[in-house]
């Protein structure tokens, strides 16, 4: 396997778990600024953003855990980020609050723990572990 693979889809990985993170932030910040504060509801709330948002979650996923999942022949990664997307993407379907903020964040949850696992069968440690089980 070649270093460099292997260091381009923990980058993948790493950026999936950021994207998760900031996502969740957007949700909650949303959430505080529009029914605190009554300001930033036009640029926050606009569908456009949560269109693109899963766009960009669904093809890092698809990519790092994708070629992770046939890498290392691990399923729950994808199993578990793919459940995360269809989360996300029933939150498009929701009125905009507090149901559309739930879905997302447990999506976006369930996506980086998707990387996560996926991390986990990229270290060299894991591998040669597996291969004395062998797995």
């Amino acid at each position: 396997m070649n270093f460099r693979s292997i260091s381009n889809r923990i980058r993948l990985d790493a950026v999936g778990i950021a994207l998760s993170a900031l996502c969740a932030v957007h949700c909650v910040l949303t959430i505080v600024l529009i029914s605190a504060l009554g300001f930033a509801g036009s640029w926050l709330l606009a569908p456009e953003l949560h269109t693109w948002g899963l766009v960009a979650a669904t093809v890092i996923a698809g990519v790092a855990i994708g070629v992770g999942a046939i890498r290392h022949r691990r399923r729950m990664p994808f199993v578990v980020a793919m459940t995360g997307l269809t989360f996300m993407g029933g939150a498009l379907a929701a009125p905009h609050g507090v149901e559309e903020a739930v879905l997302t964040i447990i999506g976006v949850g369930l996506v980086s723990a998707g990387h996560i696992l996926n991390l986990r069968h990229h270290t060299p440690g894991h591998r040669a572990e597996s291969l004395r089980e062998g797995r």
